[in-house]
């Protein structure tokens, strides 16, 4: 097999050949094609080429180079169809022909008769192209110099569109609408099919006649798209390729084996991959795929998933992982998003967490088997025992409810991670069938929380650090799925006042470990509604006051450059982690090292309280106040300072730049080890300040939403803001059912919460905005409130008219458009 043409260094003749007088162009030509002849028929051993070849260069000095092109065009087409294309005619086999025309042969009949074409086929295609190299060398400075100048194909271009033509394409005696390449197409179609029913076919044969039709143009111009291979066989491979698999994707549907489906379908593209590489061609590889997975995936793909008694069903149901794995490569396929795949796993995890729900339900809802009275004593007995079974009744199924959906979460993770690699898409379809369930059930807030009520108080017992924080989170993996987290936040603080009150907590640590989660999952604000009943306002209120007042008859006049409110919590009221200081290495030391000017004013307060309070012990908590900071940036316009509201690690931050001079800048190492600032809270603060677009007081470098260790933070000199005064939110991170009396009260104070929380959103978003559409409004309502709950837009509305009836708002604008505007 020959794949390139001769390209010989061309030798300048010596000088004699160019005198003389005119050249006899039939004498040099008769002498010429005799040895052409020579060449074809492998007789080319007494030939000088250096000869022939001086004698074509003379022809083309003279200007003879047309005629000698016109005239080796002649003798190569005269060879072709005189002598090429009887021989192969007269090996072509008569089955063939019988066949094409409707004749049935046998497997082997076929195989043995094709063969034998292209064996044939493949003979004349090779000695053509060696034949037309050693013809290219004799007449390489025609090419150069007349083709080149008339802007002709070559001549070994030139015999190859002969070849295409004159063997190839032209008709066969006796059959005017038949050709040797339809013949040739139809014998490897033929072969093809042999090969994927089973059959042994032989594969070097067809890839050398690939080779063949890649080596042929339809035109002269011999561009990649104009590959006979590309034009004629190609499409004809595509278009019975699209037929078998139409039929073979049938039958596979027909037996109804999803398992088996995907297994044929997987193979199917990879043998056709492979096919491409080693019989056809790897231009086809992407095209045959593509067939695949329209005609067999695509159109099929979507009954297998939905096959009821092997489907995606009842791959989840049996933890088929493999199968789940091959049903997803085949949708990643066809559907980038994998709608049909999602569809059916949402509804099964639906249908299944329905099917929880329905158990808790019946479970806490199930009669008592009240015993039977046989005397006075033994009912009163029964009377006074019968309240206790209720509860633990009930609080075993909600702690039933919880373990089941986390089982449940646990299996599809599974399956998320070993099947679906994890997939973007999948995990969003996931989380909202989740929640669908979660939220479809009216108790899911109350047994979550009941579920980290008993694992508190007993559930954590024996239990390793990483194991309780496990626990811890697979609790908050479901709290993530509750939409009404206002009415968890009450369950919680309840049970949680039970558990401090009554020191049933297991551990203290475990307690301050999920507040921390909480505060990460569901936000700052989530936490501090929880941390607020540990809350004395009123004595805190007070002692505030008095400590200024000392502080004023001390020394005339406020002196100090900061002023201090404090709220000091009474330990029987709060956890610990509210309460004492961090312990580190087995010694107390403060959670947070504060500024000097700000450590002397709490130095101060403490001596204040102490000779109050004495014997008493303060335990400063950073994480849980706040500041007000007033801040200088040169570069701002207009008035150069803002009054920034932090919370206190924020203060603590800050106000280590206040003497770093312009430029320099503190790393994350050195703001931890100056600061004392947990990890956590330190990289939540520090995003609060150096990375939220509207509060980026600090530069970090590298920009990025993750504060890392290796950051670097800037004083931002070039800060600006509109408002005056700027708050800087820290970017967030035994008990009984409740009986039906019990819940109407609770969702009673709950719809009373919401509706204070909607009237202070409302109000918070028009005295911002000032005037504002109604449909703007009722938007961005909704977005302040999604967080902690779902509100509902009637109620919303019906406190819109509440707050025009006292004054907080008034209508402006047309009914058809209502508006409103924000009265001061």
């Amino acid at each position: 097999m020959f794949a390139g043409r001769g390209r010989g260094k061309i030798r300048p003749p010596r000088r004699a050949i160019l005198s003389g007088g005119e050249l006899d162009f039939d004498r040099e030509w008769n002498s010429l094609s005799i040895s052409l002849r020579n060449i074809h028929t492998k007789n080319a051993s007494s030939l000088s080429f250096e000869e022939l070849y001086r004698n074509a260069y003379k022809l083309v000095l003279k200007k003879k180079g047309e005629s000698l092109y016109n005239k080796v065009k002649e003798f190569e087409q005269d060879w072709l169809a005189n002598v090429v294309r009887p021989q192969i005619l007269e090996e072509l086999p008569s089955s063939l022909l019988a066949a094409y025309n409707g004749a049935h042969l046998t497997v082997n009949e076929k195989r043995v008769a094709g063969e034998k074409l292209l064996r044939s086929l493949k003979s004349a295609w090779e000695d053509h192209n060696l034949c037309m190299n050693m013809t290219t060398d004799v007449l390489m400075y025609m090419d150069r110099v007349y083709c080149s100048d008339n802007r002709k194909p070559s001549i070994f271009t030139a015999s190859m569109g002969q070849f295409r033509d004159h063997v190839l394409r032209a008709p066969l005696p006796g059959h005017e609408s038949l050709t040797l390449a339809a013949l040739l197409y139809q014998v490897i179609l033929d072969q093809i099919q042999m090969d994927r029913d089973g059959d042994i076919i032989n594969t070097a044969l067809l890839r050398s006649c690939a080779y063949m039709l890649e080596g042929l143009y339809e035109n002269e111009d011999e561009q990649e798209q104009n590959k006979l291979y590309i034009t004629s066989f190609e499409p004809e491979f595509l278009a019975a390729s699209a037929e078998y698999y139409q039929s073979e994707g049938s039958s596979m549907v027909a037996r109804g084996d999803a398992s088996n489906f995907c297994k044929q379908a997987l193979q199917a593209a990879t043998n056709e991959q492979d096919r491409c590489r080693s019989t056809l061609s790897t231009l086809t590889a992407p095209k045959i795929r593509a067939v695949v997975e329209s005609e067999l995936v695509k159109k099929n793909l979507p009954e297998m998933i939905t096959q009821e008694s092997t489907g995606v069903r009842h791959m989840l149901d049996n933890d088929r992982l493999p199968d789940l794995e091959m049903i997803y490569e085949l949708s990643s396929w066809v559907d980038p998003r994998k709608e049909e795949l999602k569809k059916a796993v949402q509804k099964r995890i639906v249908e299944q967490g329905e099917d929880i729900n329905s158990t808790a339900k019946t479970a806490s809802e199930a009669p008592l088997e009240k015993p039977a009275k046989t005397d006075a004593e033994k009912g009163d007995e029964t009377t006074k025992a019968a309240p206790e079974r209720p509860i633990n009744q009930q609080t075993a199924a909600a702690i039933k409810w919880v373990d089941d959906v986390l089982q449940l979460k646990d299996k599809y993770d599974q399956v998320l991670e070993s099947a679906f690699k994890s997939d973007q898409g999948l995990q969003t379809g996931f989380t909202r069938s989740f929640s669908d369930f979660i939220n479809g059930f009216e108790r899911s807030s109350e047994y979550l929380s009941l579920f980290f009520d008993e694992n508190m108080k007993k559930g954590i017992k024996g239990k390793t650090e990483t194991e309780v924080d496990m626990l811890l989170d697979k609790g908050i993996t479901l709290l993530r799925y509750i939409s009404d987290k206002d009415m968890f936040e009450r369950y919680y603080k309840k049970h949680l006042s039970r558990r401090l009150l009554m020191k049933r907590s297991i551990s203290m640590d475990a307690e301050r470990q999920m507040i921390s989660k909480m505060k990460m999952e569901v936000g700052n604000t989530f936490t501090q509604r929880i941390e607020a009943m540990f809350r004395d306002m009123s004595i805190s209120d007070d002692l505030t006051a008095s400590y200024k007042k000392r502080m004023r008859d001390l020394d005339g006049t406020d002196s100090q450059k900061a002023e201090l409110d404090v709220n000091v919590l009474t330990a029987t009221m709060w956890p610990l982690d509210a309460m004492g200081p961090l312990i580190r290495d087995g010694e107390k030391k403060p959670a947070c090292i504060f500024p000097p000017e700000i450590d002397r004013i709490r130095q101060s307060f403490e001596k204040f309280y102490l000779d109050k309070h004495s014997g008493r012990q303060l335990t400063w908590q950073g994480n849980m106040g706040t500041a007000d900071l007033r801040a200088y940036f040169s570069e701002m316009k207009g008035k150069k300072t803002r009054d920034l509201n932090v919370s206190t690690y924020c203060m603590v931050i800050l106000l280590l730049f206040n003497d770093l001079p312009t430029g320099n800048h503190l790393s994350y190492e050195e703001i931890q080890a100056r600061t004392n600032i947990p990890d956590n809270d330190l990289m939540r603060n520090l995003q609060s300040v150096a990375v939220a677009p509207k509060t980026r007081v600090l530069i970090k470098e590298p920009m990025s939403k993750d504060v890392k260790k290796d950051d670097k933070f800037y004083f931002n000199e070039k800060f600006t803001s509109q408002f005056q005064r700027i708050k800087v939110g820290v970017v967030a991170s035994g008990n009984k059912v409740e009986s039906i009396d019990e819940r109407q009260q609770t969702e009673g104070k709950v719809g009373e919460e919401r509706g204070h929380a909607i009237e202070a959103a409302i109000v918070r978003t028009m005295k911002q905005r000032k005037e504002l559409k109604h449909q703007q409004l009722i938007t961005e309502v909704i977005q302040q409130l999604t967080s902690r709950f779902s509100p509902d837009v009637n109620l919303l509305k019906r406190k819109i008219e509440s707050l025009i009836e006292r004054e907080y708002l008034e209508r402006v604008g047309d009914i058809d458009r209502p508006a409103y505007r924000y009265m001061a």
